[in-house]
């Protein structure tokens, strides 16, 4: 046990990453304070959901008046930190940190002391500079409140248009079009999800969307927002100077660390915080995880950030065993996946635009797997449908088997037979639940 352990640990995050971290250091055996400070009120819930199923309505709770309204789904139980004798504060700000005395300052005024603190301060949506971002009926999508929001707004909208067709705005637009909305999504870019996914991808999710009803306009952006006759956003005029009419609007065009209050205390940061290879910034008692790192990342080859629940449950429990005194580089499989209407995309691995690519099944039958060679060796692999293949996948490149491009060609191949036939022990565990995701995506995937 390391000299931490009766020493107090303080999480800035209540999502995903810092709750991991704080049950990953509890069932390590860490018996010192742990507190978590989480700027928003309530239990902290999954993000995921809220671009999917919470739009659509499909988890319900009773309202009070009889009805039904849509419930978050909580990271924990009820009674998980209390159990767990974990200090949560919500609805509470960290402003400062003070690196020399050890103590972070809130928003009420008051301190904490840390022995080892952890930041896991997450990403807030990119803002675009448009004419008109501030009408009534503008919203992004990141938070409950966000979501809430939306729902209502949902229910009297008939024209949406959704501005980036990344993993967020291409989720809330299979929603909408689910609750009946006529939906338009612009991209400036040639295809969706330009940065997370291959180019025959893209342009697979172009065609499969354009089929189930949305009209998605690529290379064509944003250039202004106009109110209706009540005030409220109207219309939406494109880069093309197209003008589609819009009673609620939401914008997806990636998000930005939260990097302000690392930067603040004089810690390095650079599209993110910078840390090492064990998740530490340069102050050896503050490390920095989830979507707020930027780390060395060897599967992309450098400096890196990830907005995904896999790397942030990951560099939790990575983080949590350094603190109780493992030296060890993070070095985790990244995969990533994202749910738009009856499409289940999974990806394991980051896809680079040279890649050369193989299709595995049937693209008509939307359930097919595109494999992705560097040097003619596996390097990734997207699937749409095809779960058992993502599994394979994972499992392959985990465990560092080679498959050729040739290999692949053959007549008959499939990733799950490939990795049977090479595992000759038992490899790592490869998780199977998800419930907890976005972006997932280099710098924007979820």
């Amino acid at each position: 046990m390391s000299t931490f352990e009766t020493d107090s640990v303080v999480i800035i995050g209540g999502g995903q990453a810092g709750i991991q971290a704080a049950d990953s250091l509890r069932s390590g055996g860490f018996g010192g304070p742990i507190t978590i400070v989480a700027d928003e009120p309530g239990q902290p819930y999954q993000r995921p959901p809220l671009s999917k199923d919470y739009l659509k309505g499909s988890a319900q709770k009773p309202d009070d008046d009889g009805g039904a309204r849509p419930a978050p789904l909580p990271l924990r139980g009820p009674s998980f930190f209390t159990d767990q004798n974990i200090t949560l504060l919500t609805a509470t700000a960290a402003v400062s940190i003070d690196r020399a005395s050890h103590r972070v300052r809130l928003a009420d005024g008051t301190s904490l002391s840390y022995g080892t603190l952890i930041l896991a301060t997450g990403a807030r949506n990119r803002e675009l500079p448009t004419p008109g971002m501030e009408l009534p009926g503008v919203h992004g999508l990141r938070t409950l409140r966000d979501a809430e929001a939306l729902g209502a707004a949902l229910g009297s909208a008939r024209n949406v248009v959704v501005i980036g067709a990344g993993f967020i705005g291409l989720e809330f637009a299979t929603a909408a079009l689910a609750r009946g909305c006529q939906v338009t999504v612009l991209e400036f870019a040639p295809r969706p999800m330009g940065r997370a996914v291959t180019a025959l991808l893209g342009d697979w999710f172009a065609q499969a969307h354009r089929q189930a009803g949305v009209d998605l306009r690529v290379n064509e952006g944003i250039a202004a927002l106009e109110p209706g006759d009540d005030g409220r956003v109207g219309f939406a005029v494109s880069t093309t100077g197209e003008r589609y009419p819009a009673d609620l609007v939401v914008t997806g065009v990636g998000v930005q660390p939260n990097d302000q209050l690392a930067a603040a205390a004089g810690l390095d940061v650079a599209n993110g915080i910078v840390v090492d290879a064990n998740l530490r910034t340069a102050d050896p008692d503050v490390y920095a995880i989830g979507d707020c790192a930027n780390f060395p990342c060897e599967h992309a080859g450098g400096p890196f950030r990830l907005e995904s629940v896999q790397n942030a449950t990951d560099q939790a429990r990575h983080v949590a065993r350094v603190i109780l005194g493992a030296d060890e580089p993070y070095r985790e499989l990244p995969w990533f996946w994202s749910t738009q209407g009856a499409f289940r995309l999974q990806m394991a691995n980051i896809v680079r635009p040279d890649d050369e690519t193989i299709v595995l099944g049937d693209q008509d039958g939307a359930s097919f797997s595109v494999l992705c060679f560097r040097d003619g060796i596996l390097a990734a692999v997207e699937s749409v449908n095809k779960p058992a293949d993502h599994l394979s996948a994972r499992k392959i490149l985990a465990a560092g088997i080679q498959i050729s491009r040739d290999e692949a060609l053959a007549e008959g191949f499939s990733l799950r037979a490939a990795y049977k036939s090479r595992a000759e022990a038992p490899l790592p565990r490869v998780a199977t639940q998800e419930a907890a995701e976005p972006a997932p995506r280099p710098s924007a995937v979820r």
